[in-house]
């Protein structure tokens, strides 16, 4: 039986691939890229339903970007050191649940972690207490989230700008007791859009990097034990751990850095707080 002759490859259509990058419109572009394809490999998307998609992972990386494709990337702003995220996240140990309190700064990515049976707005005061005496500089603003812990719910935002006028005037008032913390330490409260917990992206993603580096690689026993775990994680990270972010000093050589340069920022000599004996 004689085979059918071999179908005639057609040319591609060349015109069209050279015209198309003319055109402003990059999906212009793409769909004469995956035409001349088809036509070239003597295929159709109804003898290949595959074909057009497969194409598409193909082609698309290769085409050049068109101006006024994709919107202008936004750089983050920079702040002085002093700027700090907060947020809770839940642990469990033998023993039962945790919370546990995170603290990042948004700048040097000092980090500050504690761990508390309960997740209260006494306890997230107390927490913030000792962030203060705990960082040699001054802390000028926090981001928190709505949470019951930070602020009062359904209130809009935070109330220290009020807090502070009520002190100033000498007026009684009822305050949360995180945000009445922050406006005696002259400290700007600021909140995340509700349904937007990307805008505290520090502490969201420096959560899991904790949980993984303890709760979800070893077993505890007890609270205490975890504690003490997460104690030197913490110190290890913060005079250790060389960071890209920081063009690879730690987070405490980063700290030191402008101690010289701007010394009113500090509140302790941040090469006194080195591990170890300081002599």
């Amino acid at each position: 039986m004689a085979r059918d002759a071999p179908r005639p490859m057609p040319h591609p259509p060349t015109a069209s691939l050279i015209d198309a990058p003319r055109q402003s419109n990059r999906q212009t572009l793409l769909r004469a890229a995956i035409n001349a394809a088809i036509i070239t490999s003597a295929a159709t998307p109804d003898s290949h339903p595959d074909c057009r998609a497969l194409l598409i992972r193909i082609v698309a990386p290769q085409l050049p970007d068109v101006e006024g494709d994709k919107p202008a990337r936004k750089k983050f702003k920079s702040y002085p050191i002093g700027y700090f995220h907060i947020d809770v996240a839940e642990v469990r140990t033998e023993q039962g649940k945790l919370h546990m309190f995170v603290a990042i700064d948004r700048t040097s990515k000092f980090a500050f972690v504690e761990l508390h049976e309960k997740a209260t707005t006494a306890v997230s005061k107390e927490f913030l207490l000792r962030l203060i005496a705990a960082v040699p500089y001054k802390i000028h603003t926090v981001l928190t989230d709505n949470g019951i812990q930070f602020t009062t719910p359904g209130a809009g935002g935070s109330a220290v700008p009020l807090i502070k006028e009520a002190i100033t005037n000498g007026e009684l008032f009822r305050a949360h007791a995180f945000e009445y913390t922050c406006a005696r330490n002259d400290i700007d409260h600021r909140t995340t859009k509700a349904r937007h917990p990307w805008t505290n992206g520090q502490v969201v993603r420096m959560k899991p990097t904790i949980k993984d580096a303890t709760v979800k690689r070893f077993y505890h026993e007890s609270h205490d034990q975890l504690r003490q775990h997460l104690a030197d994680f913490v110190a290890a990270y913060n005079f250790a751990r060389r960071l890209k972010t920081l063009k690879g000093l730690t987070p405490y050589e980063f700290i030191c850095k402008p101690w010289a340069a701007q010394p009113e920022r500090f509140t302790l000599n941040p090469l006194q707080q080195m591990p170890g004996l300081n002599i």
